[in-house]
């Protein structure tokens, strides 16, 4: 393949005009909320010194999705999600606005950031389901696996370039209080960028999934969709795991930067850099996949979780650095291919709940992961602890795959996502 074919097969969803200009707003937007991330993880540090109130803001800011995603889900196949977006995003920057002037103004306290994480986090809830399931309303079924790695690149480019910015601006103020309110208010500037290109997509260019009447029990139709599919809920359940324990690194690494390198707020910014490289390599490979299959779930996660473990054990930044990066690559295996495999094989009507169900399980995790992290860390040691979530990860991988080519049918392993008839033929006895 010439390089100008691989090119464009990597980017191939960019030729949709839509999709171009959600994609740019998200470019600017991801930046800048990684660079809040990193702002939000290094306050709490500061103001607290402590592992556990680390899990804590954590948790807030996931909790929501926990308790609402599903209500979101079911709002995204209920209403355009255009016009949800449109309010969450300018939602979210007004919030990362005030969070910053009182940043900045010397007024935070560590009970405002807890306000602040779960108001960001209910906002979450809303907005993530209807992007999501947004993607292929712009694009259509057959460039969605491309939208959907492209989405991921995107979302790592920010985590690229995010934690090096916020590092350096808050190692420029004499304050590390005040250099992180300059980054929450940078971020609060980004989300005009988003809201732009919602503004400037042409409607009659999308193809929307009809919309669903409200009726009893129509936030459960997700649920028992799933019940029926045993390939998506063996992914469902890698993805639990992944979330739950795996995804962590927001609570260990400024711990590994402070506890084990005994660094500062730069040398977290590169360390969460560099997984993020990985992370982005590992995207735009997803992108020249045509289709998703569920063993690259498998093996992405088992892959990731060996990584995590043997990362554990480097003895020193720089090796430390090298296996976070290829964690990351393993890492967006598992979440760029679930996803694809999530949205390709439901009902277009049943999209937003089943995504809502999706995110419930794949961040849901969080608010109990994030403080049982944390609380590991304190008893155990950080190296420990992420060696645990590693191995916690891969075996999860090995439990699905025993279930689903032992228990169901081998050739689900195998199979595509254009073909999910695979997916619920049971093994005879």
């Amino acid at each position: 393949m010439s390089a100008r074919s691989a090119f464009d097969s990597t980017f191939r969803s960019l030729s949709v005009r839509n999709y171009r200009l959600f994609a740019g707003g998200q470019v600017v937007s991801n930046t800048g909320t990684w660079m809040q991330r990193i702002a939000q993880d290094w306050l709490v540090l500061a103001l607290t010194h402590s592992g556990t109130a680390l899990g804590v803001v954590t948790a807030l800011q996931f909790l929501p999705i926990l308790l609402l995603s599903v209500w979101g889900g079911s709002l995204a196949d209920r209403y355009r999600k255009r016009t949800i977006l449109m309010a969450t995003q300018s939602t979210m920057g007004v919030l990362a606005g005030v969070l910053g002037v009182l940043t900045v103004s010397g007024l935070i306290a560590t009970w405002q950031i807890y306000l602040f994480a779960l108001a960001l986090g209910v906002v979450a809830a809303m907005d993530t389901p209807a992007r999501q399931s947004f993607v292929v309303e712009m694009v259509g079924p057959e460039h969605l696996q491309n939208a959907v790695s492209l989405n991921s690149a995107n979302f790592n480019l920010g985590r690229v370039v995010g934690p090096a910015v916020a590092g350096l601006m808050i190692g420029l103020f004499r304050s590390e209080v005040i250099g992180s309110g300059w980054v929450f208010l940078i971020n609060a500037v980004s989300y005009a960028a988003v809201v732009g290109g919602l503004i400037a997509i042409r409607t009659d260019e999308l193809a929307p999934a009809p919309v669903a009447s409200r009726a009893r029990g129509q936030q459960l139709e997700g649920f028992r969709y799933l019940r029926t599919r045993p390939d998506l809920l063996a992914v469902l359940s890698v993805v639990l795991v992944f979330g739950t324990l795996g995804l962590n690194f927001p609570v260990v690494l400024p711990l590994f930067t402070t506890r084990v390198f005994h660094a500062g707020a730069s040398a977290y910014g590169l360390l969460s850099a560099v997984m993020a490289v990985g992370s982005l390599a590992g995207a735009l490979l997803a992108a020249r996949r045509g289709t998703a299959r569920i063993r690259v779930v498998l093996a992405g996660a088992l892959g990731f979780g060996v990584l995590e473990a043997v990362s554990a054990a480097m003895p020193d930044f720089y090796t430390f650095g090298f296996t976070l990066m290829l964690t990351g690559m393993a890492g967006l295996t598992i979440a760029t291919t679930a996803n694809s495999v999530m949205q390709t094989t439901v009902e277009p009507a049943l999209r937003g709940r089943v995504m809502g169900v999706y995110f419930l399980v794949f961040m849901g995790g969080t608010p109990i992961g994030s403080p049982l992290v944390g609380w590991l860390a304190g008893q155990v040691g950080v190296r420990w602890t992420l060696a645990l979530c590693g191995v916690s990860t891969a075996l999860g991988a090995v439990a699905a795959a025993y279930v689903l080519a032992w228990r169901t049918d081998r050739r689900i392993l195998a199979s595509v996502t254009s073909r999910p008839h695979l997916a619920v033929v049971p093994r005879t006895a």
